[in-house]
């Protein structure tokens, strides 16, 4: 008998010990942030820059608009988190060249560091976005969903356009 209530509690304790034991939180959402972050640049980078002003249909953004709208997202997104930056500097959809956007980008991503650099413990406390306390993680996991969101409008615009898109091609992309 007491050999099975010494087991249950070994089974009970190597399941819970090895959660306390990772970052889970944070650990979870970072890599999702980087890999669309690797493949947002690296779409921003490939596209031409006469194809930055396509758009499938006149009703949706053009590609660089598309890019401009994600680059300032990341301000309100990680500013809810870090209580700064919340606003971008300018409205980065209305730059039109592939520099200057992908500039935007690079400012946005950095502006995104300190977030997605606090730990599990912070990332749980809560914080005021869209009108209610939501955890800093939500926010963060938020930005990531909405970064994912428009890299795959990104790709519709690669494939309409004879081209294959960053997360296609294989390797460290």
């Amino acid at each position: 008998m007491k050999r099975t209530s010494y087991l249950m509690l070994l089974l009970a304790i190597v399941p819970a010990a090895n959660l306390v034991a990772q970052d889970t939180a944070m650990s979870g959402v970072i890599p999702l942030y980087e890999q669309v972050k690797t493949y947002l640049l690296a779409s921003a980078e490939q596209m031409p820059e006469e194809l930055y002003s396509y758009r499938p249909t006149d009703e949706v953004r053009t590609f660089g608009q598309i890019l401009g709208h994600v680059a300032g997202s990341q301000y309100f997104f990680c500013g809810a988190v870090t209580g700064e930056n919340a606003r971008p500097p300018e409205d980065f959809e209305l730059r039109t060249t592939k520099a200057g956007i992908i500039e935007a980008l690079n400012m946005s991503f950095a502006n995104c560091e300190t977030a997605y650099a606090i730990h599990d413990a912070e990332a749980l406390e809560s914080v005021d976005f869209f009108g209610g306390a939501r955890p800093k993680l939500g926010v963060l996991i938020f930005n990531s969903i909405h970064n994912w969101e428009h890299y795959g409008n990104l790709v519709v615009y690669f494939r309409a356009n004879g081209m294959v898109p960053p997360s296609s091609q294989g390797g460290d992309q």
